[in-house]
């Protein structure tokens, strides 16, 4: 896969994009990431990148000659084939699903944006994705931008090592991950579960599927709405309902 990034600061991007996971993907050539400075496309001395907005009201507009000119001039006769993400809190916020499925694309495009926003008509030309990565204001596009390359990284045939790795995330299943542990087997007086220690396969796996249930039930209870669950797991959630209820003399 190969990601361009337009954006003003592209020096933000080193350290993500230059340590662990993300630098051996791109050592193995499983992905490539260019960064593509906006101001590179100004075209006056002081490399303007944003003014002030018609109607008033504070803060700066980024202007669209520039970021237009670079998208087209980066992505060339790609235009149109690949999709090109705004970051923006006006955006369908981003997930697990959207991350997979965004990896299967061959290039993608992100757009950095700064100050109160971008000029609208970058939105009416080029723009094919709004996405957010939660309802909360950032300075800038970068870092979600950092947050959803490594997300849609991760998806990559090869660049966890183990085939299908991901599809064992929390999220990914629709539950969130079951607990982890490692040696030693007691620490501080607190035991690891004998199931994890009993060598067998299945034991293991019901252990963990079971543990998944419980703890997205107790954290995250609306991703059991569309989690594909056995009826033996929705008889197990009606008992967590019904001590709940109990708990709380409401049963």
């Amino acid at each position: 896969m190969h990601i361009d990034i337009f954006t003003l600061f592209p020096q933000m991007f080193d350290g993500p994009l230059t340590e662990s996971i993300l630098k051996r993907a791109q050592e193995h050539e499983l992905l490539s990431v260019a960064r593509h400075d906006i101001r590179n496309w100004t075209t006056d001395k002081h490399r303007t990148a944003d003014d002030t907005p018609y109607g008033g009201g504070g803060g700066m507009i980024m202007k669209p000659q520039p970021i237009l000119d670079a998208v087209e001039a980066v992505l060339g006769d790609q235009l149109g084939k690949v999709p090109v993400i705004l970051t923006t809190p006006q955006g369908q916020v981003f997930n697990q699903r959207m991350a997979k499925e965004l990896a299967s694309y061959e290039r993608l495009a992100f757009i950095c944006g700064r100050y109160e926003g971008i000029d609208e008509r970058v939105r009416d030309l080029v723009v094919t994705h709004e996405i957010s990565i939660g309802d909360f204001v950032l300075t800038g596009g970068e870092l979600p931008v950092m947050v959803m390359i490594d997300a849609i990284a991760r998806h990559l045939p090869g660049v966890l090592g183990e085939e299908g790795a991901a599809d064992d995330d929390s999220h990914a299943t629709g539950l969130l991950e079951h607990p982890y542990y490692t040696r030693p087997p007691v620490f501080r007086g607190l035991a690891v579960p004998p199931e994890l220690l009993t060598g067998s396969h299945r034991v293991i796996e019901r252990w963990r599927r079971d543990q998944a249930i419980r703890r997205t039930w107790a954290r995250r209870p609306d991703l059991l709405l569309t989690a594909d669950l056995t009826d033996a797991e929705k008889y197990l959630l009606a008992d967590l309902a019904l001590a709940w209820l109990d708990a709380r003399n409401l049963a």
